[in-house]
Formats: structure tokens, C-alpha cells, sequence
């Protein structure tokens, strides 16, 4: 996960690097031209200057930084055209132009206003070429300028689409598992009332014959209480965060019984409890979400990598954290690497995890492995 992020990274960097060197070209190509053309073409030149600065600051100030320059390229494209000054659209501040309008479509919401501020960026455009330049010349550049512009309203509303699709399908995952939260919180608060019941009556019938007996009572009451109401507390932090479920109840033994079940039927698992790990040490959530976290890993070799030689997993305790690593080895091809986003289990199973304070990463090892580590803290 880690090395595809850094690849995602410099990726961008270049990109926007290229992105830059290009409209610094076309900044120098606008030079070239306000050079040999009348003093009022510099204003385009400085719309080209603009440009670059909206571009570097189109993440932070998107709207802000594509109003501005549309403002400046029109006020240029009117101030040109009442003086009978003609010229040619600046390339620099057409492509700004164009990048920022991408950019719109793609992030502004909601979607009626990217509309209209996309439609505005068609407006400056055509201002540009009709308002600067002669009337067959025009024409020409309107035609190209159009184009482009249909171009990157078409590449915007793809992503868009695209973003939404997964936006939906990330929002209906969580529905789901919200839902089926639900259900197991009653489970849960039936499991700790139904113990705290039996103790309030055990210690009834104790004071009849031994009331010395009742104090420890009490304090184990009091005990399952503060336990019923932490997992409780947990349980509901993490309905209201739109969060993944957990299933009451699940033990160690549960997490063994899973990797035998997957070993009859799948790649032979190798899983290992460390030294410090038992029943007492995690609580009931962390215990359930480890036993999600691990069926999804060994679901994920099943379907991602059927021709796994084996897998290995192992629940470890370092100090105040507890880690559960489960790798599988000797697959001819994994399409997972670099995509921890693109799978919906994955995504729900980091939700889960960080829901409890802990973190979760998938990707690839040195040693060509692919791993999926989840790390818990003790409380």
C-alpha cells in the first residue's frame, strides 16, 4: 500500500510538473507574440501570468482561482475589443483556462454550480476569439477553442461519474454494514444484561444465607456493567461514524476454526498465536474484528490468488499493540497491488480497524509477498 501511494505520488509530481514546463511555453510563445503585435496584447500576456498563479493554487482556491482569471480574460477580451485592438487568444491563459475547467466539473459541488461555471469558462473562451481577433480568424479559433472546451467537459463529467459510481457504492457498503450493526448491538446488550441479571439474582439468594458474600457480587455487577456499557459505547461510536460491524462474541478459537476451514479447501494457512495473547487480552470488539479483518484477507487469496503455494498468518503482541499479519506467497499474479481503494472489502475492513484506534495496510513486502497487517491497541 505504502510503495503504490509513493508511485501514486511521484506520478503526480511529474505530471504536474510536465503540466507547468507546457504552460510555461506557451507563456514564452505569448511573449514572442505580444512583442510584435500592438502594447495592449501584453494584457493577454499578463492573463498567461495569471493563469500559471490560479493553476498553483487551483487546489486550495478552486472556485476563487477560476473566477478570477475568467474575470481578467474577459476584462482583456472587452478592453481589446472597445479600443479596435485585434490580437490572438493567449495559449497559456487558454490552457489555464481549460485545466481549471476540468477541474470544476470534476470537483465543485454541487453539480448545478460546476455546470454554470463550466458553461462561464465557454463564454470567456468564445470572448477571446471573437472579441480579439479579426473575423475569419475568429472563427477559426472559436472552432478550435469550442473543441477543446467539449473535449474537457467530456474527460470532467467521465471522472465525475466515475468519482460518484464509487462514492455510491463506498456509501451503500457502509449502509449495509451499519444495518447489520444494529443488529448485533442488540446481541451484545442482550449478552451483558442477560450476565448482570444472573449475578443481581445469585447474590440475592447469597444475602438470604451469607451477606458477607454480597460485596464481591456487587463488584462483578458492577464490572459487567462498566464492560456492557465501554463495548456498547464503542459499538454505538461507530454506528453513528457510519462505520463498519463487528459480531459479539467471536474467540480465538473462532480464528483458528476459519483458517482450518480455509486450509480443506483452499491454500493450506499457517497461522500462529504469539506468547501474551488470550481470550482476556482483547476485547470483544477487537476480537470480532479481527475475525472479519481475517476472512476478508484469506477471501481476498481465494479469489485474487487461487495458485497461493500457502499462507501465512500470525496474531502477535508488541507491548501495548496487538498485530495481525497474514501474507500469502508464491501467486503468479495478484491485480491487488497498489489498489487497497479499489476493493470495497478492503476499504470496509480499514473502516473497522480504525473505528477501534487502530490502522490497517495492504500492499506488497520485500520479499514479494503480499500482506495485509492490522494493528490494534490494548486498552
Amino acid at each position: 500500500m505504502r510503495d503504490s501511494k509513493r508511485v501514486a505520488y511521484w506520478i503526480r509530481r511529474l505530471s504536474e510538473i510536465a503540466m507547468f514546463g507546457w504552460l510555461g511555453l506557451m507563456l514564452l510563445a505569448d511573449l514572442t507574440v505580444a512583442a510584435s503585435s500592438p502594447p495592449l496584447q501584453f494584457m493577454v500576456f499578463a492573463c498567461g501570468i495569471a493563469g500559471i498563479v490560479a493553476m498553483a493554487l487551483r487546489r486550495r482556491y478552486r472556485v476563487e482561482s477560476f473566477a478570477i482569471l475568467a474575470g481578467l480574460s474577459m476584462l482583456t477580451s472587452v478592453v481589446m475589443t472597445s479600443t479596435g485592438t485585434t490580437g490572438i487568444p493567449g495559449a497559456a491563459e487558454t490552457g489555464a483556462l481549460l485545466v481549471l475547467v476540468l477541474g470544476v466539473i470534476r470537483h465543485v459541488e454541487p453539480v448545478r454550480t460546476a455546470a454554470i461555471l463550466a458553461c462561464a469558462g465557454l463564454i470567456v473562451l468564445m470572448a477571446e476569439a471573437f472579441a480579439r481577433a479579426e473575423s475569419v480568424e475568429a472563427l477559426a479559433f472559436a472552432f478550435l477553442l469550442f473543441a477543446a472546451w467539449s473535449t474537457i467537459a467530456g474527460v470532467g463529467g467521465y471522472l465525475r461519474f466515475q468519482q460518484e459510481r464509487r462514492n455510491e457504492a463506498v456509501r451503500s457498503v457502509r449502509r449495509t454494514e451499519r444495518l447489520e450493526l444494529a443488529r448485533e448491538l442488540h446481541d451484545l446488550v442482550a449478552h451483558h444484561i442477560t450476565g448482570i441479571v444472573v449475578q443481581a439474582q445469585a447474590a440475592r439468594t447469597v444475602a438470604q444465607t451469607s451477606p458477607t458474600a454480597v460485596v464481591p457480587a456487587l463488584d462483578a455487577i458492577a464490572t459487567a456493567g462498566s464492560e456492557a456499557l465501554t463495548s456498547m459505547r464503542r459499538m454505538v461510536t461507530v454506528l453513528r461514524a457510519d462505520e463498519a460491524s463487528r459480531s459479539p462474541g467471536t474467540s480465538l478459537a473462532d480464528l483458528r476454526l476459519l483458517t482450518d476451514r480455509f486450509s480443506a479447501e483452499g491454500p493450506k494457512v499457517a497461522f500462529e498465536i504469539g506468547q501474551g495473547i488470550d481470550g482476556r487480552t482483547l476485547a470483544p470488539e477487537v476480537l470480532t474484528t479481527l475475525h472479519r479483518v481475517l476472512l476478508e484477507a484469506l477471501t481476498n487469496v481465494r479469489k485474487h490468488a487461487p495458485r497461493a503455494g500457502w499462507v501465512e498468518a500470525d496474531l502477535r503482541r508488541y507491548d501495548a499493540t496487538v498485530v495481525l499479519r497474514v501474507r500469502n506467497f508464491d501467486s503468479a499474479s495478484d491485480p491487488r497491488v497498489a489498489r487497497l481503494g479499489g476493493g470495497f472489502g478492503l476499504v470496509g475492513m480499514a473502516e473497522r480497524v480504525e473505528a477501534l484506534g487502530g490502522h490497517l495496510d495492504a500492499g506488497l513486502t520485500p520479499e514479494g509477498a503480499w500482506e495485509i497487517r492490522a494493528e490494534f491497541p490494548l486498552h
